[in-house]
This record gives C-alpha cells, structure tokens and sequence, in this order.
C-alpha cells in the first residue's frame, strides 16, 4: 500500500536525496515546503533552496510560507490534504503543521536519538570521539527533537571520516530509514516509542564562531577530532600570530602526534614540507589551510610563500 498523501519538507542537499529515493519508490509526493527564495553572494542573486530546484525539475509542487502560522499557508495545507508530513533538514514546525496531517508528521534526524538532539549532529558526534552514530525516524511533537522514535539504524564512524563523508554515509542510511518509515506507516503497522534522556554531555548545538575556534590547549586527538567534525563546513579556524601579524586561518585537515616535548603551547615548528604544532601530549600537523584572502592550500604550497619569525605560533 503506497497511495499516501505526502507533504515533504526540507531544504538542503540531505533532503533532496530522501525526497528522491521516495519518488522513486512510487510514493506520492503532493507537496513540497522549503525555504523562501534569497539573496546571497556579493551580486545579491536571488537563491534557490536545493529542494526547490530539484521539486521544480519534477513538477512538484511547492510552497515556499514565511510564515508556517499564516492563514494562507493554512488554507494551502487543507487544499494539499497530506496523510502524512516528512520532515528533513526543515525549521521548527508549530503544532498547527505539524499536528495537520491524518498520520501526523515524523522527521529525519542524523543521529541516534536521544542524543546529539540539535542543529549540528554529524559534527558534534566526530567532535565528541564518537564510534558510531545513526539516523533515526520520529514522531514531531512540542519541543525539539524529543518526539516517540519509530526507527532507527546505527553508522559506524571511522577514525578518518570527516563532516563531509559521514553526512554522506548518512544522507543513504537516511534515506532507506526513510522509505521503511513510509512502509511501515502505510500499513499502519508502525510502533512510536517514548525517548529515554539523552546524555548530559551529548548534545548538537549550532556551530558559531567560538566553538568552531581551535583550543591549542586541548590534546593531539581532540583537536584532530574538531578539524575533520567541521569539514568541509563550516571550517576549524584559529589565529596565526606572525611578528605584529595576527591572520585568522582556515584549517581544513590535519594529522596527530602523540608525544612528550618542551615546547609552549601553540609553538610552531616549521620544516621545509611541514608545519607542527605543539600541544599538550604531542603535536598537530596541518596539512591543509586557508589564509585570509588566500584559497585552501596544502601546506607544502602554502609555506612557499610564507616567510615565519622564529617566535611565531598559533592562538
């Protein structure tokens, strides 16, 4: 049984894929909801949300509300008439969206509820040293991402995986959790069970400035962690101090050291091909960086043309 109605919500590229595999296992899609149009970039061009392009490919049709509250989005919900809502990547809903559908509305979430409840799961679940992660399906209620869970499957995560390759891994489990959501539901053969408390310390707060920013202070294997959970996006920084310089840098990749030295913290120690840091415990080498107004280099390409004090270190 595939003949439910449904609205799809979400905006980025994770959701495109779910919203594919779902069209492709003959579901009905009557809808599609995303973010409005924006200018974005130095010519202020108008910007489409990666939802809105691919719906539109389909002749899809879509619904673009500022406001999720406003009577004109209520009315196009009635006129839509969804058995169900799937949510991916999306805002907060009110209750009037969410609770609007026969089967009610149940989301996608990028890691094993109840923990990394947030904005940034796949990030946070490398930064924290995690070794697996998972998607999960859930029922939406009042608060976020505390709703009755419906299914979930478990990812590892290898020791070199970044933001980048675990999103994609995901993005595929994800989109299967998905369709068996969808299955389970048409057949009303689908069970919701109520979420335990997450743990203190694991939770998925919106990346910012600060906690994006490299604490030299920190060990050889946390700092390794922090680079590779914020690539590609959105980047570990910290600020290369260089005689009466200070650049703020990009550091996309790098490599641990473990061991026992001298040298203060966030000394650098520069080779012809490399370029080390020291930690406590041991060192970081950066393999990858972006200066500012410069493009991302490899390292060996960036030291050619950066001349260090002997004083010089990162802060």
């Amino acid at each position: 049984m595939k003949d439910l109605r449904i609205l799809f919500m979400g905006t980025p590229e994770f959701a495109v894929h779910i919203l594919d595999e779902m069209i492709k296992a003959d579901y009905s899609v009557v809808g599609v909801v995303t973010a409005p149009d924006k200018p974005a970039g130095r010519g202020r061009r108008i910007h489409e949300s990666a939802v809105k392009k691919f719906a539109t490919k389909k002749n899809l049709a879509v619904y673009q509300p500022t406001n999720l509250k406003s009577e004109s989005f209520q009315k196009d919900l009635k006129e839509i008439n969804p058995d169900i809502a799937v949510v991916v990547a999306f805002r907060m809903l009110p209750k009037v969206v969410w609770d609007f559908p026969k089967y009610g509305t149940f989301n996608l979430h990028a890691s094993l509820l109840p923990d990394y409840r947030g904005a940034a799961p796949i990030n946070w679940a490398i930064i924290n040293g995690e070794k697996e992660t998972g998607v999960t399906t859930f029922f939406l209620d009042e608060q976020i991402d505390t709703g009755k869970i419906i299914l979930q499957e478990k990812i590892e995560i290898k020791p070199d995986d970044t933001a980048g390759s675990l999103h994609d891994k995901l993005m595929e489990k994800g989109a299967d959790l998905v369709i068996q959501t969808l299955n389970l539901i048409s057949k009303q053969e689908h069970q919701a069970t109520e979420q335990t408390l997450p743990h203190p310390k694991k939770f998925a707060p919106k990346l910012n400035n600060e906690n994006t920013r490299i604490d030299w202070s920190k060990t050889p294997e946390e700092i390794y962690n922090l680079v590779r959970g914020l690539n590609p996006y959105p980047v570990a920084w910290a600020y290369l101090q260089n005689a009466d310089q200070k650049l703020r840098c990009k550091i996309f990749n790098v490599q641990s050291e473990s061991a026992d030295h001298n040298f203060k913290v966030g000394s650098i120690i520069k080779t012809k091909n490399q370029l080390k840091i020291a930690v406590p415990g041991g060192y970081i080498y950066i393999l990858e960086m972006q200066l500012p107004g410069k493009r991302k280099m490899p390292i060996q390409d960036l030291l050619n043309g950066l001349q260090l004090e002997t004083d010089a270190k990162m802060c």
